[in-house]
C-alpha cells in the first residue's frame, strides 16, 4: 500500500500569504498543514508516500519536509509541470504507484486523527475498487458530490454541480486499486480543461467496478481560506494541544489554560490564556494573548492583545492599541502605529489583501 499526497497548486485563495510560498506549508498551531496528513497516514501503517509538487513551490516543500526520516517515512518527490487537475496528478504518479493500491490524500485537507485506520483497514478487507469519504455540507455546489443508494454503493459524482443530486461532498481522501490508472486513461478533460477524478471515479462506477462510499464521522476541514485556516487552527488547538512550558515566563505573567510556549522563548509582563501555542526563540512582552492563537518561531509581540488569529515565522507586532482578531500575519510581516502625525497612511501591500480601518 502506497500514499499519494497532492501538494501543488497555486493557493489563490489564501493570497497574498501564498504568493510567497505554499498553501500546504502554512502552519496550523504551529505545524505546516502537509505535514498532519503525512502524520496520519504514517500513523495508519503506510510508509511509502509519494507527493505531488508543483515548480513554483516544490523546492520549498522538499526542503521543508524532507526524505519523510522525520515521520518515520520514505518520501519521493513527483513533479506535475501544470495544473491539470487530480486525475492528472494520479497520471503523473503512476511510475511510482505501479500495481500497487494507494491512498490519495489532498496536501491542503485536515480531517481528525485516527480516522484513517478504520476506512484503510475497510478498503483492504473488502477488496473495493475504490473508497471515497463523504461528509454532508450546506453548501454542495463548491465540491465534488455523490449520489449513494442504501447500501453504501456510489451511484453517481458530480463536480461542483449547479444542481447537487446530494449534500454529501467529497473529503479530499480516497482509496483505489490500480484500476483508476484505467478509468483516468478513457477520461477527457473537463470544461475547465482539467482530468477529474470525480469523472474517472464516475467511469469506474459505469464499468460496474466495486465503488464505495463510507460518511466521515469526525471533522474535516479544507484550508483554502483564511476563515478556514483560522477554523482548523481552533481544532487542532482544541483537540491535541497539551501544556508545555519550556521558555522563560517572568513573575508578572499569568499563563492559564492549556499553553505550549517553546524553548528560548520569554515572556514578560503577559496575560496568556490558552489554548495558545507559542513557538521557539519568541519575545512577548506587555501583550494579552487570548485563546485560539498560535504564535510561530521568532516572533515579537509587544504592547498588543492578540485573539484568535495565526502569526506566521519571524513576524513582528508592536504598540497597536486595538485588540487584533480573527487575523493571520504573514512570515517576517512587520505590524506597527504610525506616528499621529501627519495624518496619512502608508501600505505595502500584496494582491488580495483585507484591510479593515476604522
Amino acid at each position: 500500500m502506497k500514499a499519494l499526497i497532492l501538494s501543488g497548486g497555486k493557493g489563490t485563495r489564501l493570497r497574498p500569504i501564498t504568493h510567497t510560498g505554499a498553501k500546504q506549508l502554512v502552519p496550523v498551531a504551529n505545524k505546516p498543514i502537509l505535514w498532519y496528513g503525512i502524520e496520519e497516514i504514517v500513523a495508519s501503517g503506510i510508509r511509502d508516500i509519494g507527493i505531488i509538487i508543483s515548480p513554483e513551490t516544490g523546492a520549498e516543500v522538499k526542503t521543508k519536509t524532507g526524505t519523510g526520516d522525520r515521520f518515520g517515512a520514505n518520501i519521493t518527490y513527483i513533479l506535475q509541470d501544470k495544473p491539470a487537475g487530480l486525475a492528472h496528478a494520479v497520471q503523473v504518479a503512476q511510475p511510482f504507484l505501479g500495481d500497487s493500491p494507494f491512498i490519495m490524500y489532498l496536501g491542503d485537507n485536515l480531517i481528525q486523527q485516527g480516522d484513517l485506520s478504520d476506512f484503510l483497514k475497510r478498503f483492504s478487507e473488502k477488496q473495493h475498487d475504490a473508497l471515497i469519504l463523504l461528509r454532508p455540507v450546506t453548501n454542495p455546489s463548491a465540491f465534488g458530490v455523490a449520489k449513494v443508494d442504501e447500501y453504501g454503493r456510489v451511484l453517481q459524482l458530480v463536480e461542483k454541480p449547479q444542481v447537487p443530486p446530494s449534500n454529501l461532498a467529497l473529503v479530499g481522501v480516497y482509496f483505489f486499486s490500480h484500476v483508476i490508472h484505467e478509468a483516468i486513461a478513457c477520461i477527457q478533460p473537463s470544461a475547465r480543461g482539467e482530468l477529474e477524478i470525480t469523472d474517472a471515479i464516475q467511469c469506474l462506477i459505469n464499468q460496474q467496478k466495486e465503488v464505495v462510499a463510507c460518511n466521515l464521522e469526525g471533522w474535516w476541514l479544507d484550508t483554502g481560506k483564511k476563515d478556514d485556516l483560522l477554523e482548523a487552527n481552533r481544532l487542532i488547538l482544541d483537540t491535541y494541544l497539551k501544556v508545555s512550558i519550556q521558555g522563560e515566563v517572568d513573575d508578572q505573567s499569568q499563563v492559564t489554560g492549556r499553553v505550549e510556549i517553546g524553548p528560548r522563548s520569554k515572556v514578560i509582563n503577559c496575560i496568556i490564556r490558552g489554548p495558545v501555542v507559542i513557538g521557539s526563540d519568541c519575545y512577548l512582552e506587555n501583550c494579552f494573548i487570548g485563546p485560539y492563537s498560535s504564535i510561530a518561531d521568532q516572533s515579537i509581540v509587544i504592547d498588543t492583545d492578540l485573539e484568535h488569529s495565526v502569526v506566521l515565522q519571524g513576524a513582528q507586532i508592536a504598540r497597536i492599541h486595538q485588540r487584533i482578531i480573527d487575523s493571520v500575519i504573514g512570515q517576517r510581516a512587520q505590524l506597527t502605529v504610525a506616528p499621529r502625525r501627519p495624518k496619512a497612511l502608508r501600505f505595502l501591500i500584496g494582491d488580495d489583501c483585507q484591510i479593515e480601518l476604522s
